[in-house]
């Protein structure tokens, strides 16, 4: 906004959607304006404050999305992980260490940083003397400048660190967008730290121990650590308070840091966190990760970047809709936004289009599907006021089912495919959310489609059956077990192919397996993967921290209750939480 705006970069600034602040500028933020303030408050922290209406998200996605491709680009190992519209981790340990083995030690003021690994011009100089931008850690200069620091592999791979990041930033800016940036060993660190010296700054945290480590950690407030949500900071803040803390879902204040409770005199170990976070429907070794997380240690990886979302969703939320024309009007809106978000994302041009097809997307033929999402889900809730005192997921529920191959027609507008999709698909839906005739108080609705997988032929509605099946006996082969007595009720031929396939298997599994019983808890984040909606909030890491990034390609983390599956048995396993949920 401000980009398209300058004048505006020095006044505050507000982005509303709904009753609240999106985000605002830091000029909002020194009169007090913080993010997820209502807008009355706002007005009365800041009177001159300058609203602009946020509830098209679009712009914000384009920008996001083009400096994103920007920042991928420069990671040679392809790891560019996206947190909300404004946030990414990149690992650069690569480019980092090929740096540093060509680091001619004799002239560092007159040094070349390689941004490839074929072509020696692609590149910038820099001076390896110094860090670039600030510095958050006990080294003094003068150590740094005799050279006692030379020899220390980690101080010299975060040295090039903060050149790269500086160089990085100075491509952004050059673009019109201010930006700021953490360098460190792990994701917690580098966010953490890079939160120093905003709004158009960096800094490198010089921290190369756990004793240099955890001092800088214990400074943060326990809910300003990413990963740790507001659960968790409750229970913890109440234990080391001795009183039970009112809780709200929507602050990130916390009376508590971090190092009253890493060194709080009854908790000692992860087994006392055990006891405290523990309970039915706890996550399996959330205690050794908040441990680990108090203590700076973070092993999750960046993440490999993406062609395409895992899922996509729109929301929206109201003050109580009971009407059943308000529910389509608003169904409609949203699946529209839905639709334009997905020919934007999963879909790509093969050649130019006229100036009408670009108008709709849909109608023209020249346009492929990179993906197509394979399941579509309705979430409502009912409506509730700040003062009920309710979180924000209050009585959530979701409905799944599988998506129409209609919506990846190109011979139909995408006016036309909003009303049949609402018309076939969600309005039924929402009468199985939703039972009672009217009298419903929707305070939210959000469609998302999900189980995105491709690349995909004839617009994703075709696949090879045969090779569905194929790679269905290879994934559940491990889940299956195998009778040791041929069946004769085939073909010949057909009972040779079965007892063949049945030595192969039974080679490679070291004999017959049981059948494992896996039981599925309810619970979970109904948002799943697509964070774009946030900007850069701390809820967005929350849910991406906790996905496992060692799962193999051809399984799918259900975002209902955080099992790994096979992704072509994901629409039934949705399924079997619609029944749940129903029951």
């Amino acid at each position: 906004m401000e980009n398209q705006q300058p004048s505006l970069k020095a006044l505050p600034l507000g982005i509303r959607q709904k009753g609240i602040l999106a985000t605002c500028n830091y000029v909002a933020r020194r009169c007090g304006v913080n993010k997820l303030t209502t807008l009355a408050e706002a007005k009365r922290l800041c009177p001159n404050l300058v609203i602009v209406d946020g509830e098209d998200l679009s712009p914000f996605r384009d920008v996001s999305k083009r400096l994103y491709a920007l920042l991928r680009s420069y990671s040679w190992s392809g790891k560019a992980e996206r947190l909300g519209l404004d946030e990414v981790f990149l690992d650069v340990t690569d480019i980092v260490s090929y740096n540093l083995e060509l680091l001619n030690r004799n002239s560092l003021a007159h040094s070349y940083f390689c941004l490839s690994r074929t072509n020696p011009e692609q590149g910038f100089e820099f001076d390896a003397t110094f860090f670039s931008g600030c510095v958050h850690g006990n080294i003094s200069a003068a150590d740094a400048a005799q050279g006692s620091s030379l020899d220390d592999t980690l101080y010299m791979r975060l040295l090039l660190g903060s050149h790269l990041a500086s160089y990085l930033r100075l491509r952004i800016e050059n673009e019109g967008y201010t930006t700021s940036c953490g360098i460190s060993t792990n994701k917690v660190l580098a966010k953490l730290v890079g939160n120093k010296n905003k709004p158009q700054n960096q800094t490198t945290l010089l921290a190369l121990g756990e004793d240099e480590v955890c001092p800088f950690m214990d400074e943060h407030g326990l809910r300003k650590v990413p990963g740790i949500g507001s659960k968790i900071t409750h229970v913890l803040e109440s234990f080391v308070l001795e009183k039970e803390i009112d809780r709200d879902m929507h602050s990130m204040e916390c009376s508590v840091t971090v190092g009253q409770v890493r060194t709080h005199p009854s908790i000692q170990s992860p087994s006392v966190l055990d006891n405290l976070l523990g309970g039915r429907g706890s996550e399996r070794g959330l205690a050794g990760k908040v441990w680990a997380l108090l203590h700076g240690v973070d092993d999750t990886e960046v993440k490999p970047a993406r062609d395409v979302p895992t899922q996509i969703s729109i929301e929206d939320t109201y003050k109580g809709l009971n009407e059943a024309s308000e529910i389509r009007r608003e169904m409609s809106l949203i699946t529209a936004s839905l639709l334009r978000r997905m020919h934007v994302d999963l879909l790509e041009d093969d050649v130019p289009q006229t100036q009408t097809q670009a108008q709709d997307p849909a109608s023209s033929s020249s346009r492929r599907w990179l993906a197509c999402p394979r399941t579509i889900r309705l979430t409502t809730r009912p409506y509730t006021s700040l003062n009920e005192g309710k979180p924000y997921n209050w009585a959530r529920a979701s409905r799944s089912t599988s998506l129409s191959s209609f919506v990846f027609s190109h011979s139909m507008t995408s006016e036309q495919i909003a009303e049949k999709l609402v018309a076939e698909t969600l309005l039924p839906l929402f009468y199985k959310l939703n039972p009672a005739p009217r009298g419903w108080n929707i305070g939210l609705i959000n469609v998302c489609v999900t189980n995105i997988s491709g690349p995909a032929s004839d617009g994703g509605a075709i696949r090879d059956i045969g090779t569905m099946f194929r790679r269905q006996d290879d994934v559940l082969r491990e889940f299956t077990a195998y009778d040791e007595t041929p069946s004769y009720t085939g073909t010949e031929t057909q009972m040779t192919r079965s007892a063949e396939r049945k030595r192969e298997r039974d080679d490679e599994k070291g004999g017959v397996q049981s059948v494992s019983v896996v039981a599925v808890r309810e619970g979970g984040d109904e948002e799943g993967d697509d964070q774009e909606e946030n900007f850069g909030s701390d809820d967005a890491w929350d849910e991406h921290h906790s996905h496992n990034s060692s799962q193999e390609d051809d399984t799918e983390q259900c975002p209902l209750c955080g099992h790994f599956l096979p992704r072509f048995a994901m629409a039934a396993h949705e399924r079997f939480h619609s029944m749940e949920m129903e029951d």
